[in-house]
């Protein structure tokens, strides 16, 4: 009988020692600060329920989401002493929400804080947060005035038992950009204001400027799931994802023939083109059409012509046959051609590939 795995267009295989060991070797960097690990978008597409325990395992206690309804489904999978922040906060009116499952919000306006801490008067009790503030990226946080505003009031921490305040970097990934430093100053600055609460400013790339920007606990994101933090350089990252499409079938066109919507793609001489079943609705954006490669026995065979909905095509001309029958299964991601090496093809950063992975993939995790 057929498998489900034998079945699919596509298979997606996740590593998951390969995560654990990503998590292990950025704990050690920030060391002796603390290392959490940001689960939104389930886990960067790879699957929050199967993450989260092999993180766990691997000493993670801090995890961030970005929604609500991420949080409540990511305390489904850890129901121990792990703490679950959520980046954008409480939505308004969902203050109980957020105690009911145990989740502590980012507060990022005086908005949310005021309503936090109307929370607690009405419980009586303090409640644990992270106030973010915004050191120059203008995007989430409290801003200047606002943070002038709350720490001018007569108790401004009333109700609030504050686990850190945090910052986000805006260009970490350059590490000689000069606006690290400032954003450092600012925040520095700012978090001396409260009264040197542990802090949180970096992030995947932020751990790698140095112990500077370290503080109470670092945030990776893409790094986890083997994203290159450091651009331009080797990638300290294991790899975790490897994409295989199946041949739908491959035929040989004439010189002067045209390949997919639009006649993208004019073959110059006779060709063999291989049809795989893998297309935008995937993932693959349509961006890397007649752009890239697929690995076929180690051979490179190119992308040609427009990436449509569910497929794609690729000139397998001198490949062995064997290889291109109907059912084979060609690399689109692996260790050769990583999820940033596609990205650059596209146009766009690993974060969009990763988390454009469709749902129709069979997926395999291994490691486990």
């Amino acid at each position: 009988m057929n498998t489900p795995e034998s079945r699919c267009g596509a298979v997606l295989t996740i590593d998951l020692a390969a995560i654990a060991a990503n998590y292990r070797l950025l704990q050690q960097r920030v060391g002796p600060a603390a290392c959490s690990a940001v689960m939104k978008a389930d886990a960067y597409g790879l699957g929050a329920a199967q993450v989260a325990p092999v993180l766990r395992q691997a000493g993670c206690r801090h995890f961030f989401v970005a929604h609500l309804e991420e949080g409540i489904a990511l305390r489904k999978v850890l129901r121990g002493d792990e703490t679950v922040y959520v980046l954008h906060g409480a939505p308004p009116g969902a203050e109980m929400d957020m105690l009911e499952f145990r989740l502590v919000p980012v507060l990022n306006s005086q908005q949310q804080l005021t309503a936090w801490q109307g929370a607690a008067r009405q419980l009586g009790r303090r409640l644990p947060a992270i106030v973010q503030v915004d050191s120059g990226m203008s995007r989430m946080g409290m801003p200047p005035a606002e943070v002038d505003a709350w720490l001018a009031q007569q108790d401004p921490k009333a109700g609030l038992d504050l686990h850190y305040v945090m910052s986000h970097l805006a260009v970490a990934d350059e590490p000689d950009h000069p606006f690290n430093r400032e954003q450092l100053a600012r925040f520095t600055a700012i978090r001396a204001r409260l009264g040197n609460i542990p802090g949180s400013l970096a992030n995947s790339s932020g751990i790698f400027l140095g112990p500077d920007y370290h503080f109470g606990l670092a945030r990776p994101g893409v790094a986890l799931y083997g994203g290159n933090p450091l651009p331009g350089s080797a990638n300290p990252m294991q790899p975790v994802v490897t994409l295989q499409g199946r041949v739908v079938q491959a035929r040989t066109i004439a010189a002067g023939d045209y390949v997919g919507y639009a006649l993208s793609y004019q073959a110059p001489a006779e060709r063999t083109i291989a049809t795989v079943s893998v297309g935008y609705a995937d993932g693959w954006l349509r961006h890397l059409s007649n752009k890239g490669h697929v690995l076929i026995g180690g051979a490179r065979a190119p992308v040609v012509g427009r990436v449509s909905m569910d497929s794609m095509t690729v000139d397998v001309t001198g490949i062995a046959p064997s290889l291109v029958t109907a059912g084979a299964l060609v690399d689109l991601l692996s260790p050769e051609q990583t999820v940033d090496d596609v990205a650059a093809l596209a146009g766009t950063i690993g974060y969009e590939i990763l988390t454009s992975l469709g749902q129709r993939y069979h997926r395999r995790y291994i490691g486990d």
